[in-house]
């Protein structure tokens, strides 16, 4: 029997085969973008007070209310933007999955979506499995910054989206509110609708500040916005994250969510509930602010080019090109089996696997697991 092959995409994805060859050659995993350390230990607690007090069964679809209320207020708080929690706001198992439910809430068969590259994996898979076509562009190295004429070039009558990430995976890099206003400029008098992947959204690092699309009045309209409470809290196995846009875009995700998982993690949501509730919450930014400085502190012992600091998210990229003219992928295996430390290699996150002889670090680790990873890293002796 002959499946569809609804994707270009082939084999699994980096990150498992990166992970897989962590764990085979016992290697330090720094490729794939989950913490080692503990999460709050109240927000612990609050999961375990909601089995105790029965939140155990079915949430309602769009997502428990005292959820939804909690995080237009934390929005009110953080951003000064005015959510509605019950048109507005729904609750999904996780940000990929969020990404992809808005996809397929708005692409039919033949329409384009534009995708700024290096981009995370499932940007494009996502985007064929609904019939519709990746058109990349590429940002521009090393800063990672937007060719905006590349994108006006992109543009044509089938364009029906374009996807945004800031900050940005794999790059660290961020984006200002010029650039909204650029695009704002650029999609004014069409129907183009924006999908922005802000899950890096607190970890922003040097007195930067996060500027959110809902903080844009033109584009906020426009606009899927989404989150994951897995990677600002630490607890990327809880799987949880949500979508914020305008009521008739909410229609329309909801009418795809309620048919692919229906309801969410009913104690999770409780507990993510009352923690974003409390009067202070811990300061995650400096916290991952910290967890960076003292990787590049300690990366500076070793051979990698370091061309501009991560601005923010879980990750900095790193140049080896004064340590080996091997194609990336083929140096990524090589350093997880030779030095004992896995990572990406950057052309996995593009199309064309465009190959600059980059490689991204996750930094979000203890320091004693950051510290093994580079006292690894200084013994590199690569073969001739």
């Amino acid at each position: 029997m002959l499946l569809p092959q609804k994707h270009s995409a082939t084999g699994t994805t980096i990150f498992t085969v990166m992970s897989a060859l962590a764990t085979e050659y016992n290697a330090i995993n720094l490729s794939q973008g989950f913490p080692d350390f503990p999460i709050d230990e109240q927000l612990g607690n609050f999961l375990h007070e909601a089995t105790v007090k029965g939140f155990n069964q079915y949430a309602p679809m769009p997502g428990l209310p005292i959820l939804r209320q909690a995080i237009s207020n934390d929005f009110e708080r953080r951003y000064g933007v005015t959510i509605n929690p019950d048109t507005e706001i729904t609750i999904t198992p996780g940000a990929t999955y969020a990404i992809y439910t808005a996809f397929t809430s708005i692409l039919q068969a033949d329409d384009e979506v534009i995708v700024l590259e290096p981009a995370y994996d499932s940007y494009i898979p996502n985007i064929e499995t609904n019939g519709a076509k990746a058109i990349t562009v590429a940002l521009r190295a090393p800063d990672f910054s937007v060719d905006w004429d590349a994108v006006k070039a992109a543009i044509t009558p089938k364009t029906k989206a374009i996807i945004i990430n800031t900050p940005h995976n794999p790059t660290g890099a961020m984006w200002n509110r010029e650039d909204w206003d650029i695009l704002a400029s650029i999609v004014r008098d069409t129907n183009i609708i924006i999908l922005s992947d802000e899950v890096y959204e607190q970890l922003v690092f040097d007195g930067k500040k996060h500027f959110t699309v809902l903080q844009h009045p033109e584009l906020r309209h426009r606009s899927f916005v989404l989150y994951s409470f897995g990677k600002v809290f630490h607890n990327t196995g809880w799987k949880m994250g949500y979508c914020i846009a305008p009521p008739e875009y909410t229609t329309a995700f909801r009418r795809i969510h309620q048919f692919l998982c229906f309801s969410v993690n009913t104690p999770a949501q409780y507990a993510l509930a009352n923690y974003l509730s409390q009067p202070t919450l811990p300061e995650v930014s400096g916290m991952m602010q910290q967890k960076r400085d003292y990787f590049l502190k300690q990366l500076a012992q070793t051979p990698f080019t370091i061309h501009q600091p991560a601005s923010g998210s879980y990750f900095q990229t790193v140049s080896y090109e004064q340590v080996s003219d091997m194609p990336d992928m083929e140096f990524a295996q090589w350093l997880t089996k030779a030095c004992g430390v896995a990572t990406i290699p950057i052309s996995a996150f593009y199309r064309n696997k465009k190959d600059d002889k980059l490689i991204r670090f996750c930094f979000a680790k203890k320091e004693e697991t950051i510290s093994e990873a580079v006292e690894r890293l200084t013994k590199l002796k690569v073969p001739a």
